[in-house]
């Protein structure tokens, strides 16, 4: 009943970890700077790239550089502007475009900046022509970046600037028949940007404009049947645009509105079971989208929908088991869904669930070491899907935790809880808790290659029941072993 039960830990630096059953989340290098509102870019060779946000001590003009290779976060240069709230764009030549935001110093700013990998070093490029926040940059085929909308400061703003990093300046083009912020914009398969809804000036909106690049003027399309904001809008396989509830003048909404770039209308295709706003939608493998979560007039949300473009229905699948907003959802390459973190009930969250498109279910996998919302996840080109930093119950945060699916590990135990594993530092020392059947006997192992076999890893001890189904071990040697890999195993 007790043998063969074994969780795996990659320890970066000695930070905290978590781990459940064969998917694990472990602590890597922490920010230096705890920020939310910040920005996080995947570069081309595989560095992740996080800008700005506010911190404790208000807005950041510092970056930081993650190296999956490594687990390590390095400073960068420095932005020339402390700012939240901004855009930053991966342009065709490898460098990254930030722009606009929030300053406490400055106020909005229409500064851009510019930062090469190659050098680390940010370098001032052309400045919009108004300054703005809430805005959307749309990089088009022609490797120009659109800016449209936002707020800034004479309010909700309509203009719309162009981008060219082939000169490094910005020109105005057709502005927006609408003023609007938290607006969506979706680059069509036919290389118009398509813009949604959004709010303006205590007006929830229903327009939607399509901006032609070939001409640099903006042209309305068909309205959507409900005005709305805080919306999602996914492009489909077929080129058709799904967008979902929001909320509007009606408050929290569940109808969805399927646009048709051949014919510029809107239509309407199965509405949510659930009104909801501040969620996520995730196009799968199957071509499906699978809602999640956010906030609906009950509160907080644990029901997730399926819709299917094929029958233009929703149907219930599986609810996650923790309710929550202002999470993110990642498609890992092997076709499940990580959701991680969020607002639960008065609680900022640490929990992460994994769903499974071929089972229509949710399992819980690794929770985070730290209870993060309004973070950033990116999925890294090995599979990994990086968290980082947003904000905790106790401020904005520094931490980032890597996310590992699939390292082979196959519980065959009968044991009816399989242990949910929290590695941390204390004072040098290194401690793994959990929680599993009282009485039960476990051993735990250490190697600096996970490959290794078994019979290679180091036996370093038995953890203590501190308390009934409560369990406890200290490695003294962690301190001079900078990475290592534990085995739990029973007995």
């Amino acid at each position: 009943m007790k043998s063969n039960l074994c969780v795996y830990l990659l320890l970066l630096f000695l930070a905290a970890a978590v781990a459940r059953a064969d998917t694990v989340f472990t602590a890597t290098g922490s920010l230096a700077n705890a920020r939310q509102n910040h920005t996080a870019t995947l570069l081309p060779n595989g560095k992740l790239l996080v800008t700005g946000g506010t911190g404790i001590t208000g807005t950041l003009a510092g970056a930081e550089l993650y190296d999956p290779a490594t687990g390590i976060w390095s400073a960068t240069g420095s932005l020339a502007n402390a700012r939240e709230f901004h855009s930053a764009t991966l342009l065709p030549n490898g460098k990254v475009l930030v722009t606009g935001g929030y300053s406490n110093i400055g106020g909005y700013l229409a500064s851009a900046e510019l930062y090469d990998p190659a050098t680390g070093t940010w370098s001032a490029t052309g400045s919009l022509a108004t300054a703005r926040e809430f805005h959307t940059a749309t990089l088009l085929p022609s490797g120009k970046v659109l800016v449209t909308g936002g707020y800034g400061n004479s309010g909700t703003l309509a203009s719309a600037e162009l981008y060219d990093p082939a000169t490094g300046i910005w020109s105005a083009t057709d502005s927006l028949a609408n003023a609007r912020y938290s607006h969506t914009a979706t680059l069509l398969p036919n290389g118009k940007v398509l813009v949604t809804g959004g709010y303006n000036n205590g007006v929830y909106l229903a327009s939607a404009e399509l901006y032609d690049p070939a001409t640099g003027t903006w042209s309305a399309t068909g309205s959507l049947a409900a005005a709305r904001y805080y919306h999602t809008a996914t492009l489909l396989p077929s080129g058709k645009v799904l967008v979902t509830g929001g909320y509007g003048n009606s408050g929290y909404l569940a109808s969805a509105e399927l646009y048709d770039p051949t014919m510029g209308t809107w239509s309407a295709t199965g509405g949510l079971a659930t009104a909801r706003q501040i969620h996520t939608a995730t196009l799968l493998s199957n071509g499906k989208v699978l809602v999640t979560a956010g906030y609906g007039s009950s509160g907080r949300l644990a029901s997730a929908e399926l819709y299917d473009p094929a029958t233009g229905t929703w149907s219930a699948t599986g609810s996650l088991a923790t309710a929550r907003g202002y999470h993110t959802a990642t498609l890992l390459p092997n076709g499940k869904v990580l959701v991680t973190a969020g607002y639960g009930n008065g609680i900022t969250l640490a929990s992460a669930e994994l769903y499974d498109p071929a089972t229509g279910t949710w399992s819980a996998t690794g929770s985070l070491a730290t209870a993060h919302y309004q973070h950033t996840a990116t999925l890294l080109p090995s599979g990994k899907v990086l968290v980082t930093a947003g904000y905790g119950d106790g401020g904005p945060l520094a931490g980032a935790e890597l996310y590992y699916f699939g390292l082979g590990i196959s519980p065959t135990s009968n044991l009816p809880v399989a242990p949910t594993v929290r590695a941390g530092r204390a004072g040098g020392l290194f401690t793994l808790k959990f929680s599993n059947v009282i009485g039960t006997t476990f051993t735990v192992l250490t190697a600096t290659n996970p490959a290794l076999p078994v019979t290679n890893w180091t036996v370093l001890g038995v953890p203590a029941e501190l308390t009934p189904g409560q369990f406890q071990f200290t490695d003294p040697q962690a301190p001079t072993n900078p990475q290592r890999f534990y085995r739990v195993r029973s007995p």
